[in-house]
């Protein structure tokens, strides 16, 4: 049976395996993509960039195949984790073999790839490399997704009681943005040239290694309180959400993934591209990373943060009462962000337009997470975990970076590499792009809310749960 309060030896688990699940998926998600620009495309011809693809292309083809992966690997392997019993062994083993592809990731170079396979042809050879990379981040998202999606995150779901969960949660959100700002700081020196993607993938694979196997003596899975039993259903079970009954009798909860989606689409079409788009285009724009770093940059810049937190807080406190309208105000807000950020590369814009995109974002990822979870029926969370991929994981990255990918080839802007050959690097035309989609998210969100919105209003008192 769980215990009411999670012990310290169950915490440090959370946290630790949060933070290095946050550092290997910050790492694939952020820097992947400036490795390929970066790396694979620096000393490329204009002949084997014709011959192959464009850098944006590469980098939405691995964004799109990775979210495939994810979706399939978590419909699989959670259901298989989940029959088994045996989270600890998902979890260890999965977190060793993550990190260990992870740091294989800085051996992929032109040269290698050609010697393995033979090949003299330049154009051959990026292409080849492109899908190496392609390829073994298929299999890191794998890893990735048997270990953390599926198996840590029933792990802590069943070392948890409903009422520590509201807390549990809050840490991981925070832990989570912590993995994300130390990737940023270590990958940056990377991204500069400082010290090479080898070292760095290398070191954040080592450290995600070897908490997989600190897993192994630190993790207990929870006593099961019944043996799981093998259903003749499984496979009926597994596409339980796609059931035509089923969509119509959860009309909201569809409605809301939907409506969700679309934003979720908006943040795909620039998130791939975005460290390069600032590297490439928003530092030379301004002068350089020393016009960026001035004192009235950096003075615009606490003001934005410090009138962000303070517009959160307060529209969070709002949002509980009319929570249709705040999210309708929420996707109003961020597309109005989205189109400011099209307009301008000037630092000052940015930073005036990280003000509506941010408030509308933490409105609309709030908002939407928590009427997902209310739509689903009670008892049947598992049930619906695929389908909350296919919206929040697999539509968005499909045709979020492919909007991008076309937003960026249209705008055609370009830089010159080692050879003298022209690469295309993103373009604040995609900014554009997103807002036009995340706008698009009002049309299910109407719906939704003419068929009512809070389902506190259907339920007797006594049937809410904490």
């Amino acid at each position: 049976m769980v215990k009411e309060k999670l012990s310290k030896k169950n915490w440090f688990i959370i946290t630790l395996f949060c933070f290095m699940g946050g550092i290997a998926w910050n790492t694939e998600n952020m820097y992947f993509n400036t490795f390929i620009t970066n790396e694979i495309y620096a000393d490329v011809s204009q002949a084997a960039i014709l011959g192959s693809m464009e850098a944006v292309t590469a980098v939405s083809r691995m964004v799109a195949l990775s979210a495939i992966a994810a979706v399939l690997t978590t419909f699989v392997m959670g259901a298989l984790s989940d029959r088994l019993k045996n989270r600890k062994l998902f979890i260890s083993v999965g977190y060793i073999l993550w990190g260990i592809v992870t740091a294989m990731f800085g051996f992929i170079t032109k040269e290698n790839v050609a010697n393995i396979f033979n090949l003299t042809d330049e154009a051959k050879i990026l292409g080849c490399t492109v899908w190496v990379i392609i390829l073994m981040d298929i299999v890191m998202t794998f890893m990735g997704s048997t270990s953390n999606d599926a198996a840590f995150q029933a792990w802590v779901t069943e070392v948890t009681v409903p009422r520590q969960r509201p807390f549990v949660e809050t840490v991981l959100s925070v832990v989570g943005t912590v993995s994300s700002l130390a990737v940023t700081g270590v990958g940056s020196f990377a991204q500069a040239g400082t010290v090479s993607y080898k070292l760095f993938f290398g070191v954040l694979g080592l450290v995600v290694t070897l908490c997989g196997v600190a897993g192994l003596f630190l993790i207990k899975d929870p006593p099961r309180t019944s043996q799981h039993e093998s259903s003749s259903n499984y496979w009926a079970d597994l596409f339980y959400g796609f059931r035509p009954s089923v969509i119509k009798e959860n009309a909201r909860l569809y409605l809301a993934l939907v409506s969700f989606c679309f934003a979720i689409i908006a943040f795909q079409v620039f998130y791939p591209f975005l460290l390069t788009y600032i590297q490439y285009v928003v530092i030379p724009d301004n002068g350089g990373v020393e016009n960026i770093l001035k004192p009235s940059v950096i003075i615009t810049a606490v003001a934005v943060v410090v009138f962000l937190l303070a517009c959160i807080v307060t529209l969070l406190r709002l949002s509980t009462k009319k929570k249709g309208f705040c999210l309708a105000v929420g996707i109003v807000v961020l597309t109005i962000g989205f189109l400011l950020l099209s307009t301008s590369t000037n630092i000052y814009v940015i930073l005036v337009s990280i003000l509506p995109v941010v408030l509308g974002n933490a409105l609309v990822n709030i908002l939407f997470g928590a009427a997902v979870k209310d739509f689903i029926p009670e008892g049947k969370a598992g049930l619906f975990q695929g389908i909350r991929m296919i919206f929040a994981v697999l539509i968005p990255m499909i045709v979020g970076p492919f909007i991008g990918e076309t937003a960026c080839k249209y705008a055609a802007r370009t830089i010159i590499n080692e050879v003298n050959a022209e690469v295309i690097v993103p373009a604040k035309d995609m900014f554009l792009w997103a807002g036009v989609v995340c706008i698009l998210g009002i049309v299910p969100l109407y719906f939704l809310i003419k068929k009512g919105f809070d389902v506190e209003k259907s339920e007797k008192p006594e049937d809410v749960k904490i």
